[in-house]
């Protein structure tokens, strides 16, 4: 079942086109991951889907629901984290994460508890003295100690220690697993290629590519690095062949996916002794769409 619906949305700043024609689903129980360089419209797209923003044309649901006339039903279900938090510099980190949680309605003390600990933020200090990484921490502990249906994180690891992220990737995984919805916005490409089920590429205001990993990976290409016994005549002019590099016998080149298996039959006539393969990674297709 979906649980974010955006079909034919389009925002404006005047004549200034900041979304054009976007369609989007996000489904119950999935990791979904919204990348895209600075200025590229994701932040936009979810000040709209918060309720922030009204959208010039097109139609976005939340559980069904209008995400501009019915915000406030919506945000009954929904945990938010941005990627800069501003906190009561006068609470405490607590007391903060007691306030977003109280604005939820039921409290579960333990499962807060839990995360402060997980997340190892000293509870008991005022926010004014917190770093940006302790202040996303309350952000982010506040949001996994809810009990939302569908959290919408924007570049939430802003600030985080390695450590952190690990014990952010886990929580995710966690609410996941309880067929929670999550839409990430990240610049962390590995960070998503490792949580999410499917990705969204934004360019321009427009999304350019939608699909699993495994569906967006036949447009990128593949790396291989071969030794020959015989040295390969001619590599550079081969069709479907980019970025030679050669060393020796050793080869590294890049193979479009299409033409992996001519590439291959091609090879196997100069006697190979190795070969490795490296698939095409999330950053591979990433800047494919952004290298202009």
């Amino acid at each position: 079942m979906s649980i974010v619906n955006i079909n034919g949305l389009s925002k404006k700043f005047g004549s200034f086109i900041v979304l054009n024609n976007i369609h989007l689903q996000v489904n119950e129980g999935e990791v979904f991951g919204f990348i895209g360089p600075n200025g590229a419209g994701k932040s936009t797209t979810i000040r709209i889907l918060l309720g922030i923003l009204k959208r010039t044309s097109g139609t976005a649901t939340i559980f069904g629901k209008d995400v501009w006339r019915d915000a406030v039903a919506i945000h009954e279900k929904v945990a938010y984290v941005p990627g800069d938090v501003y906190l009561w510099e006068n609470l405490t980190g607590g007391e903060v994460i007691d306030i977003f949680l109280g604005f939820k309605g039921n409290v579960d003390n333990k499962k807060r508890d839990q995360l402060i600990d997980r997340f190892q933020l000293d509870s008991k200090k005022k926010c004014g003295s917190y770093s940006k990484g302790n202040r996303q921490k309350v952000a982010l502990i506040a949001a996994f100690a809810s009990n939302a249906d569908l959290f919408i994180l924007d570049e939430p690891t802003s600030g985080l220690d390695p450590l952190m992220e690990q014990v952010f990737q886990q929580c995710v995984e966690e609410v996941k697993n309880e067929g929670k919805c999550v839409l990430l916005s990240s610049h962390i490409l590995s960070e998503v290629e490792k949580l999410c089920d499917r990705v969204g590429i934004i360019r321009k205001g427009e999304i350019v590519e939608t699909g699993t990993l495994d569906e967006l990976r036949h447009l990128t290409r593949t790396k291989l690095e071969v030794a020959t016994a015989s040295p390969i005549v001619d590599l550079v002019t081969w069709e479907g062949i980019y970025d030679v590099q050669q060393k020796g016998d050793n080869y590294s080149f890049q193979v479009d996916s299409d033409k992996l298996a001519i590439i291959m039959s091609k090879l196997s006539s100069f006697c190979i002794k190795k070969i490795e393969s490296t698939p095409p990674t999330l950053e591979d297709l990433f800047m494919r769409h952004y290298q202009d």
